[in-house]
């Protein structure tokens, strides 16, 4: 046989030698073109693939924390709830369990799984995908198959899967040759969602068994793995019975591939599910009336910064200690509910929306309903059905209450859940160290689930009696003296709206000649009137406007009884600079923050003016003294305790008609305040006797400083104001009665 027969010279073999050539060498510059242009998203059709820089600096959105004074994670501002943990945080159970269930070749491939891809394409997936630990942190961490990802290919359903895919595997490589193995799986479990708004291990672990990621136990661990496949699905608390046989499952991978024994996988399959379940929300939390008044300040702050509150992993701390916002929030809950016991027997079977001569406001709700979401919802529904929309507003539905006693599940009509709520008095509670304006103390209501409105700087009420303070202090300010004397009679002014009166609580008059200091220690209007005409209104503004009343103040006469309404955030500031040497300081409650990485970002000083003499405001405290002195209107502390040996400045206050009661009180270190009200003016009490803001305010601030004395790790003690040494107010009002009895002696 020639060589042209044999076989190998076939014309034939030669042109197949050839093809599989051809193939083999197109195939390999296809592959390599192919890759090129998804690297560089040729023409836009394959979409961006993560740049090496952006896997060096992955960006994932992280829950900004927020921390008391004494480091207590107070709660968190987030879209995503999540929290970074370091390899050696997360329980070794958990590893294991992951990568049984997940990628048992984790540790010996490069980011793609040879040997289970090829498992996946002969059985069409029936075995389960074969997407590594590091393909799957590429989808979630870099969004591969996110909008901002695709290309005009992915309007082809088959096409766009490929590529996408493909762009997981070139970025899975990527991962693993900038990234150790312990990077990965703990970046992998610090982004994936667990369901019921957890994502990461951290917030994963404390959600649904209130633990920390290291101390999961196998069966723990198992549940959590066994929700990456569907965290709806597989919910421990939607659906148990499917989550214990999927925790089944990630056992029996466990067991299989010897990470545990198969007598334990027996025992933990056995066992129920034992879940401590717990959803962070914003709801909860230390001092959730403060963070929601944080927020709105840090929400501000990074705008202007640049930066993002729900997503930059922002620590933030604040001037909160978190023992006396505990202290605070329990007296204020023992103070309400004895008050608001006492408030439902003042007007049993009565309604306490009443005018000012106590007869009920006819369609007080009616009007107030018109004015609800509720209403609204049924308007745009039934459009101008009148009927209708009342038929809606009374018809009982299942709502759960709040009640001092515990939430209640009861049946209620939107228009009597209306009239049920606006029988609750409510209050606002504040404490702040007036030396650095650091705010220590938040209780912005009585239940933040219901009641959302803060009564410390949102809302604004009538501030009475406490207002007081200001007036006197602009009179020191322009020379008089704590034993200047005022004659206890009326004092008419004729304003614009005709002649006003200021009128004594008790409706009578002595005729008999009041210090000042004694004056205000009893809360004596017509002194406040007489100081007030002799000042004059424009002057008692402007002390007001700079001890840091920012509210609206009306020019009128009545404005020195309290008439205009302020917060307690700002009466606080302002009663401060009597302590504070007469140096006002802006309360503050953030401190600082830090971003994710923990560099400072940002530190906050608070902001200081000088408004009044040392002097001045020394007298001040002197004056507010009176008020514990007997005939004063505070000395109701003294049955707490806090007033022994210690010197205490205070004031009452009680609008007309009983409609708020206040309580600040001044120690050396600390002042603090509590409002008491109903949601209206309106709603309140009859009698002045069970309204007034010695009975309502003044105990809480007696319970509370009872409890700050009485823990020693806190930096408050008992003790005098530091008195300025050129100020001698007894040589002051020796003087004054000198030159009065010689005006007296000139006069005869």
């Amino acid at each position: 046989m020639g060589k042209k027969d044999r076989p190998f010279y076939r014309k034939g073999y030669w042109r197949l030698i050839m093809l599989i050539w051809i193939g083999f060498l197109a195939t390999i510059t296809g592959a390599v073109l192919y890759f090129t242009a998804l690297e560089n998203d040729f023409m836009g059709f394959f979409g961006p693939i993560p740049s090496l820089e952006s896997l060096e600096n992955p960006k994932t959105e992280l829950a900004s924390e927020i921390y008391s004074a004494d480091g207590k994670l107070m709660g968190k501002y987030y879209r995503e709830n999540r929290s970074p943990v370091e390899y050696e945080e997360i329980s070794p159970y958990m590893i294991n369990a992951l990568i049984a269930t997940e990628d048992i070749r984790y540790e010996s491939h490069s980011g793609i799984d040879l040997k289970g891809l090829t498992r996946a394409i002969v059985r069409l997936g029936k075995d389960g995908g074969a997407s590594t630990i590091t393909q799957q942190l590429a989808k979630n961490l870099y969004r591969t198959r996110g909008a901002a990802s695709k290309g005009k290919l992915h309007d082809y359903p088959l096409v766009g899967t490929i590529v996408s895919k493909t762009k997981e595997w070139v970025t899975a490589i990527k991962i693993e040759r900038n990234y150790t193995k312990k990077e990965i799986i703990t970046m992998y479990l610090n982004t994936v969602e667990f369901g019921s708004n957890a994502f990461g291990i951290q917030t994963a672990a404390r959600t649904f068994f209130d633990k920390h990621p290291s101390q999961l136990n196998v069966p723990e661990s198992a549940v959590l793995v066994g929700l990456l496949k569907a965290p709806t699905r597989y919910s421990p608390v939607s659906n148990p019975e499917r989550s214990k046989a999927r925790r089944n499952t990630v056992l029996e991978q466990m067991e299989k591939y010897k990470f545990i024994t198969s007598s334990q996988a027996s025992y933990f399959k056995s066992q129920s599910i034992k879940l401590k379940f717990g959803v962070e929300d914003h709801v909860g939390g230390i001092a959730p009336y403060f963070r929601e008044e944080a927020k709105k300040f840090l929400k501000k702050w990074a705008k202007e910064s640049g930066r993002d509150l729900y997503t930059d992993g922002l620590r933030i701390y604040t001037t909160i200690d978190s023992r006396m916002q505990a202290y605070a929030e329990k007296v204020v809950e023992k103070q309400m509910k004895t008050q608001q016991k006492i408030f439902y027997k003042h007007w049993e079977n009565r309604n306490p929306w009443v005018d000012a001569y106590n007869v009920e406001l006819p369609n007080f709700i009616e009007d107030l309903a018109k004015t609800t979401t509720q209403y609204r919802i049924f308007r745009k529904k039934y459009g101008k059905d009148t009927a209708s929309i009342n038929k809606a507003m009374n018809t009982p539905v299942k709502t759960r209450v709040f009640s001092w006693t515990g939430e209640k599940d009861t049946l209620l009509s939107p228009m009597d859940s209306l009239r049920y709520y606006k029988h609750f008095l409510h209050t606002g509670f504040m404490s702040m160290e007036p030396q650095s304006g650091h705010v220590k103390t938040w209780v912005g209501g009585i239940n933040y689930k219901y009641f959302q409105y803060d009564h410390v700087k949102q809302g604004r009420r009538q501030p009475g009696s406490t207002f007081k303070p200001i007036v006197y202090a602009s009179a020191i300010d322009l020379g008089y003296t704590p034993c200047h004397q005022f004659v206890d009679q009326p004092v008419v002014f004729n304003a614009g709206g005709g002649p006003w009166v200021a009128r004594n609580a008790t409706l009578s008059y002595t005729g008999v000649p009041l210090t000042l200091r004694r004056a205000l220690g009893q809360s004596i209007n017509s002194v406040t009137a007489g100081l007030t005409k002799a000042i004059g209104v424009r002057t008692i503004v402007e002390h007001a406007r700079e001890l840091g009343i920012s509210s609206p103040l009306r020019s009128v006469p009545s404005l020195c009884l309290g008439s205009s309404e302020v917060s307690l955030f700002e009466m606080l500031g302002a009663y401060s600079t009597f302590a504070n040497k007469g140096k006002h300081t802006v309360p503050i409650f953030i401190s600082r923050i830090e971003d994710r990485n923990g560099n400072v970002v940002k530190e906050f000083i608070p902001k200081v003016t000088k408004v009044l003499d040392e002097e001045t405001a020394y007298i001040m405290l002197h004056m507010l003294k009176a008020a514990l002195e007997p005939g004063g209107t505070s000395t109701r502390l003294w049955s707490y305790g806090v007033a022994t040996k210690n010197e205490i400045g205070g004031k009452t206050g009680t609008t007309q008609n009983n409609s708020d009661a206040w309580f600040i009180g001044v120690t050396k270190d600390l002042v603090s305040g509590a409002w008491v009200g109903g949601d209206n003016r309106s709603i309140r009490f009859r009698s002045i006797v069970y309204g007034q803001g010695a009975v309502l305010a003044l105990p809480m601030w007696g319970e509370y400083m009872k409890k700050v004395y009485a823990n020693k790790d806190l930096p408050y003690t008992r003790g005098s104001f530091e008195r300025p040494d050129k100020v001698d107010i007894e040589l002051n009002c020796a003087k004054m009665r000198q030159k009065r009895a010689q005006m007296l002696l000139d006069n005869e």
